[in-house]
């Protein structure tokens, strides 16, 4: 299969090639390097080195939980890691020693760990954690006294790094809400500033929005006053989108639309930036002068601008709102009135901890499927290292823990460049340690600064941050007497065959995301099918903002699901190019849908408002008829003639008053039959190449 085999091999040299640039803030760099030196450091100081060394390994393998979020998000995130850590070492440092009870406790551990997938990456590190700290005590076996004292102080490690990652609590308490915000009104800047939609959309913003839909609203949010503003910002975030897709659907004074969308995007940058800074928005109080100069300027006493007119006085008005919020929301001030608990949208909340668990616990869920292979693969691994008592062989189940991922993509990747990250820092350590001076403390300041490099550029590319942390382990051992060269040639033996059991273990028993893709779209188009189910009964607005937030939830969901699929091996070309062409045309619809709900105040003001609510809600049933096809793989065989509906109701609206509202539904009806048609279309042609491909192939000689 040749073009499989060049997928795959593109896809690894993609890998190998491509650096991200590091999201990671440089206060955390910083607080995370010193949570784990400082213990060291003040160890060797007071002749306590073997103290300082467990403290900084509790803060190494909890860094990863320090992660952005509301502050009490990260609280519990790096409490949860910080006690499974000392648990985990508890465990390790009692039954170590003993073969049977150690493949027991890692199966356990394995299959809990990896089944923590479910609760998203964050959760799933906490497990990680825990396979990765008890494998690696278990080497070193102990009394139950010294077991107490060392996972107390592994947990005490995690402790510091959580003290670290709150100090600044009372000063910046809503500095990750202000940060989500910022990012999606910078966000709408750039939306504002492109004339024309693409079909793509804007996918930075639509992750950024959601996001901030559970910085806001989720479990661990804040409760302060100030809140109250940052929700209010929210909304109008979701309406200032609506009405610059509703504008870039008008084709009505082009010159007029162009500098007032101008306008608009110097006022939301400048909302930005006073978030981000946590400062008082002047300059975008500023910019709002400006804007509604140019919205006067434009609009008064002009009646041809139509329907343009109504959008451009609507933004104008949101924007002001947000400016004025945005002052409400800064570190200096809060809203004097009480705040409101904001509450998760019914379509995002999620069930209880336990009842995920036990939804997951089928074969058919992915969580499942990757908590059998990691308990298999982490027993098998110490097992091997074992019997073949390979020096420092806890590095093999280690490496396992880390590179099995729930997806072929993630594991080939964390495998492929584990193995070339510690060969490369193998070359780095061993060139670092010959020309710095044989001391203690000079070691002490090149491990600062390889641990700074592993947390800056972990996000950015993982094979160059793989090599950091090699050096800064094997600095980490050399207190402990561990040879710098001989620990570094275990590592590559012991990591090469960590990674290829990983591999083998996924491929063992896949999960591939070919088989699953389907599902994903068809939620996706569920989604959309609600969204305008809601948007067929104009007076429930809740229903509409709670719906487009699902949508665009679903929507992340499924490219997520495109991007796994297209890393994978032996994907059919076939299915890969309808889920493309399914994902660009939910797209449109997905735009026409919010264009549709920008509208909602002008359809009010038209003749027939029962037919239009029966038009949408005929396209809402057969949107969602298509994902039901595409779900259950089959065509459909009848379609409602939406296209002669919609010519009807064009007909109906030719007596309205409100000319320019009549003719924005007709154009808008027109793009909504034919968006939802096209999606009938690429389904119904994909089941008959499926049905024909077999006879195809039993034609050939």
């Amino acid at each position: 299969m040749p073009s499989s085999g060049y997928s795959l091999s593109a896809h690894a040299i993609e890998s190998l090639t491509a650096i991200k640039r590091p999201d990671v803030p440089w206060q955390v760099v910083l607080r995370n390097t010193a949570a784990v030196i400082l213990p060291l450091g003040i160890g060797l100081a007071t002749g306590h080195t073997e103290i300082g060394l467990a403290i900084g390994a509790g803060a190494l393998d909890t860094m990863f939980s320090d992660q952005p979020g509301p502050y009490r998000q990260r609280l519990r995130q790096l409490l949860l890691a910080s006690l499974a850590a000392g648990l985990a070492s508890l465990c390790g440092l009692l039954i170590g020693a003993q073969l049977l009870p150690m493949l027991l406790a890692t199966a356990a551990c394995g299959f809990f760990g990896g089944l923590l997938v479910v609760f998203g990456t964050d959760t799933a590190r906490v497990g990680m954690t825990s396979m990765i700290l008890l494998v690696v005590t278990a080497s070193t076996p102990t009394s139950l006294v010294g077991a107490l004292s060392g996972a107390a102080l592994i947990f005490c490690g995690g402790l510091l790094l959580t003290l670290f990652s709150l100090a600044a609590w009372p000063w910046h308490r809503y500095l990750p809400e202000r940060h989500a915000l910022a990012k999606v009104y910078a966000g709408l800047a750039i939306l504002a500033r492109q004339q024309k939609h693409d079909d793509a959309d804007v996918p930075a913003l639509t992750e950024a929005m959601t996001t901030l839909q559970q910085t806001l609203l989720g479990e661990h949010r804040a409760h302060g006053r100030a809140m109250e503003a940052f929700g209010v910002l929210l909304e109008l975030a979701e309406r200032i989108r609506l009405e610059l897709t509703a504008m870039a659907e008008l084709h009505a004074n082009p010159a007029a639309h162009a500098m007032f969308r101008d306008d608009a995007a110097r006022v939301l940058a400048a909302i930005a930036g006073a978030l981000e800074q946590g400062e008082s928005p002047e300059q975008a109080a500023r910019a709002l002068q400006t804007l509604q100069a140019s919205e006067r300027a434009l609009l008064d006493g002009s009646t041809s601008t139509g329907s343009l007119a109504a959008h451009i006085h609507a933004l104008s008005g949101q924007l002001a709102a947000a400016v004025r919020n945005a002052d409400w929301a800064g570190s200096r001030g809060e809203l004097r009135a009480s705040a409101a608990e904001t509450r998760l949208p019914k379509a995002l909340r999620s069930s209880s901890a336990w009842a995920t668990l036990r939804a997951s616990l089928t074969p058919r869920s992915v969580a499942f499927r990757h908590a059998l292979r990691m308990a298999v693969c982490l027993s098998a691994a110490l097992w091997i290292s074992r019997l073949l008592q390979l020096p420092h062989g806890y590095w093999l189940p280690m490496t396992a823990a880390i590179v099995l991922r729930p997806d072929f993509a993630a594991t080939f990747n964390f495998g492929l460049l584990r193995v070339l990250g510690t060969v490369l820092g193998l070359v780095l350590t061993t060139a670092l340690l010959h020309f710095t001076p044989s001391e203690p403390w000079a070691h002490l300041a090149l491990m600062a600064v390889l641990c700074m490099a592993f947390r800056y550029l972990a996000t950015a590319h993982y094979g160059i941050a793989v090599a950091a942390l090699t050096g800064t382990v094997v600095i980490l051992l050399s207190y402990e007497g561990v040879g710098s060269s001989a620990a570094v040639v275990d590592r590559v033996i012991n990591t090469a065959l960590g990674c290829g059991m990983a591999l083998l273990a996924y491929v063992a028993w896949p999960t591939w995301e070919r088989g699953r893709a389907r599902a994903a779209l068809a939620v996706m188009l569920d989604a959309y099918a609600s969204y305008l189910r809601a948007l067929a009964r104009p007076d429930q607005r809740n229903a509409h903002h709670e719906t487009r937030s699902a949508a665009r939830t679903a929507r992340t969901n499924a490219q997520a699901s495109l991007d796994r699929m297209r890393s994978e091996p032996a994907t059919p070309p076939e299915l890969l190019a309808l889920a493309r062409t399914l994902f660009a045309n939910g797209n449109r619809l997905a735009r026409t849908a919010m264009t549709l709900e920008a509208m909602v105040d002008d359809l009010a003001t038209l003749p027939a408002p029962a037919e239009i609510r029966h038009f949408v809600e005929q396209c809402a049933n057969t949107v969602q008829a298509i994902a039901t096809a595409l779900r259950e793989q089959r065509g459909m065989d009848t379609l409602p003639d939406l296209r002669t509906r919609q010519r009807t109701l064009v007909a109906l609206l030719e007596g309205a008053d409100d000319r320019a509202a009549a003719e924005s539904l007709a154009r808008l009806s027109d793009r909504l039959v034919d968006n939802v048609n096209t999606l009938a279309h690429v389904v119904n042609r994909a089941q008959q190449e499926s049905n024909t491909e077999p006879r195809r192939s039993h034609a050939q000689p």
